[in-house]
């Protein structure tokens, strides 16, 4: 398989990608309950959290013959809160701005407190699915948190998903993210990898 790798600045485009990704999972279902809020709610959301990834971190875009086919947005923790975060979830979310905000709180009482890189989304393009290019992203940084010795988190929000970073040496952490009347997110973690291993 042909595919490149690149660091991506355009916050908008990664964000409608993720957003269209995960429109139909049961996470984005509970926090917007009306099908036709979802997708431009969640490209704003999306978007924000892009945009302060460009500054806190790490986001790759994968191509397959010049088109963009998914992208990966990595925070380095710790890492600010996004500036205004809230009120701009108000402005946008309106009833179901509670509901962010929830998910927020529970997401943040389990993040860990030691230095690492969080992996706070994965998505491809509608289609690209089942090419390997999840495994490809994962490998790009992962690559260099064993270089340097660093961990990584994220919260799987399937068990599908939950499968895949199993395969990538991540391991469940104690305690499940349980959203209220709602689904479950699984925090994973992952130790460096020496050469070695």
């Amino acid at each position: 398989m042909s595919a490149e790798i690149t660091y991506m600045t355009d916050a908008a485009v990664a964000g409608g990608i993720i957003a269209d990704t995960f429109g139909t999972d049961e996470i984005t279902a509970w926090l917007v309950p009306a099908v036709e809020d979802r997708l431009p709610m969640q490209r704003r959301f999306f978007t924000l959290q892009v945009t302060h990834a460009l500054e806190h971190g790490t986001v790759y875009g994968i191509h397959e013959s010049g088109e963009l086919s998914g992208v990966a947005v990595w925070f380095t923790a710790p890492f600010p809160e996004v500036p205004g975060l809230e009120e701009a979830i108000a402005s946008f979310a309106g009833e179901n701005a509670e509901r962010y905000g929830i998910l927020g709180e529970l997401m943040d009482k389990l993040h860990p407190h030691e230095p690492h890189h969080y992996l706070a989304f994965i998505a491809l393009v509608r289609g690209r699915t089942g090419r390997g290019l999840g495994t490809l992203l994962l490998e790009e940084h992962h690559r260099k948190l064993d270089a340097e010795g660093i961990p990584a988190y994220l919260e799987a929000s399937s068990e599908a998903s939950r499968r895949l970073y199993l395969r990538h040496g991540y391991v469940d952490m104690p305690e499940l993210v349980r959203l209220p009347g709602g689904p479950v997110m699984y925090p994973m973690w992952r130790e460096p990898r020496s050469a070695s291993s």
